[in-house]
């Protein structure tokens, strides 16, 4: 066998460099490339840049803070977390500068109402011995304009103040709401405590501890919820997927009786067959005793 020439020694060692390399490339999250697909997006929009400078500055520190939380090899589910955060603070600051327009709009269209009645007030004034008849009629015609005027006015009004209660609304949803996001959505996790050992009645308190869900789904009707139950491993597959059942349904019921509309919610039971911790310990099969709510994404008009 031929001895191997410094050529192929050089190759050798820039081809393990190589491979070194690639291996110490950082993984790539998704949900922090598509806030900062939409971040830049937003960047690139002169309404957002001119009319909500201090949202837009609120978004780029939440993604920095992502960004700095992947750097540092943070958990995935935190950094989920924080790069949904940022995501929902573009949102914000979109829906900031879209309504900081329109109340431009309603200001102008205020400007031209009393632009019109000046105008109509001097026509009056000048042409009120020569052409009475004439100016009772440009009267009506202006009190046609003007009233149409008001109703934009008026309709543009509701709709600004719809999109103000929406940004107060995205706000108090990233403080509130305690949801993680995961591959499947925004996921919220009810723990055993809803219910007795092995029994899918809910405890008062636990009914009592759904109310923030219940607000939130009551809020925007347009938002689905899958209500999914979990077990330990104690007991058979079947009495175990039994129970999960029994427990998703409790809870569906108990969300309908508190005002969620039945057809937003639907159920789903997998028994013992997703853990989230191990079942060899108490504190590991706690965990696994839970039901979960799986929230659709959220449809900001």
């Amino acid at each position: 066998m031929n001895a191997l020439t410094p050529l192929h020694l050089l190759l050798v060692s820039t081809l393990a460099a190589s491979l070194a390399a690639c291996g110490a490339l950082p993984d790539r999250h998704a949900s922090l490339d598509r806030a900062h697909a939409r971040h830049d997006a937003v960047r690139a929009d002169p309404q957002v840049t001119r009319l909500a400078p201090n949202e837009l500055m609120r978004a780029d520190a939440a993604l920095t803070q992502a960004d700095a939380a992947a750097k540092a090899g943070a958990d995935k589910a935190d950094i989920d977390h924080l790069a949904y955060i940022a995501q929902q603070r573009v949102v914000i600051a979109q829906e900031a500068a879209t309504s900081r327009a329109a109340q431009a709009q309603v200001d102008r269209i205020a400007a031209e109402r009393d632009q019109k009645r000046l105008m109509l007030r001097t026509q009056e004034a000048e042409t009120a011995q020569r052409q009475l008849a004439q100016s009772r009629r440009d009267n009506v015609r202006q009190d046609v304009a003007l009233t149409a005027a008001n109703t934009r006015m008026s309709r543009d009004q509701s709709e600004l103040a719809n999109k103000e209660v929406r940004v107060r609304e995205l706000e108090t949803q990233l403080t509130d709401l305690q949801a993680v996001r995961t591959d499947r959505g925004m996921v919220l996790t009810l723990g055993d405590t809803l219910f007795e050992t092995g029994r899918a009645t809910l405890s008062a308190e636990g009914g009592r501890s759904m109310g923030k869900l219940v607000d939130y789904l009551k809020r925007d009707p347009t938002r689905g919820a899958v209500v999914e139950g979990h077990t330990d491993n104690v007991g058979s597959q079947a009495s175990n997927l039994a129970l999960s059942e029994r427990r998703a349904e409790a809870v569906l019921n108990a969300l309908v009786r508190q005002g969620v509309r039945n057809d937003q919610l639907s159920t789903r039971s997998y028994g013992s067959a997703q853990p989230v911790a191990s079942n060899e310990t108490a504190a590991g099969r706690q965990m696994n005793r839970r039901v979960e709510v799986l929230l659709s994404p959220v449809k900001v008009q």
